[in-house]
């Protein structure tokens, strides 16, 4: 069967049950930040590269994207807590990496962007994508659910364009992954509520992003 562009833009993998049990306890550990969102999407942010096969950890830097790109937190810098050493060098964090780098044909040493979030709730219903049906600004990105414990919604969704109704929706969990060309597609995700009320529930997600170097010729 020919790929079409849609098809080549969006691909759906999987975690190792390996990785899943190595990646999911550090989530308990996520701290709360004095931004928009930071009360209920805790958070670590780090940036790594592949070399030789190995994950390297880069110097820390604070996380900025333009109001044309997030209308919710644009032109405001961000500063988050770095990935715990331990989480950046076991073998499930490889692994994702990994597959992130060979699905979009990274080389090696592009700076790859690591999102690690717990969206939680309590009562109510909380967004898990504030910034509405959008684009990160970056030419790859993946999204992989690893735990979701006591919550309705958090659907994972993807569209042609902005206007558009999506074509997909799916529940991303232990270690499902979603890989899109994110110069072509948009995406969001539906919010979150608890099951059982009064009882905090929670989604925890890693999102990877990286931009393409551009070299001198």
């Amino acid at each position: 069967m020919m790929m079409t562009p849609l098809m080549c833009s969006l691909q759906l993998t999987q975690l190792s049950e390996h990785a899943v049990d190595e990646l999911a306890p550090s989530f308990t550990h996520l701290p709360q930040t004095s931004h928009a969102d930071g009360q209920y999407r805790l958070r670590r942010y780090s940036i790594v590269a592949l070399h030789d096969g190995k994950l390297v950890h880069l110097p820390a830097s604070d996380f900025v994207q333009s109001d044309d790109i997030n209308h919710f937190q644009g032109n405001v810098i961000r500063h988050f807590e770095p990935l715990d050493d331990a989480v950046i060098t076991c073998s499930g964090m490889l692994e994702m990496c990994q597959l992130f780098q060979d699905a979009n044909a990274i080389p090696n040493d592009q700076p790859i962007e690591i999102h690690q979030m717990r969206v939680t709730v309590i009562d109510g219903e909380v967004p898990t994508s504030p910034e509405g049906i959008h684009q990160d600004g970056f030419e790859h990105i993946a999204v992989i659910g690893i735990k979701r414990h006591n919550i309705d919604g958090g659907e994972f969704l993807v569209y042609k364009n902005n206007t558009s109704s999506p074509f997909l929706c799916t529940t991303l969990q232990h270690g499902e992954m979603a890989i899109l060309a994110d110069n072509i597609l948009w995406h969001n995700a539906h919010p979150i509520k608890t099951i059982k009320k009064h009882h905090q529930g929670y989604w925890d997600v890693f999102v990877l992003t990286t931009k393409e170097i551009q070299h001198d010729i």
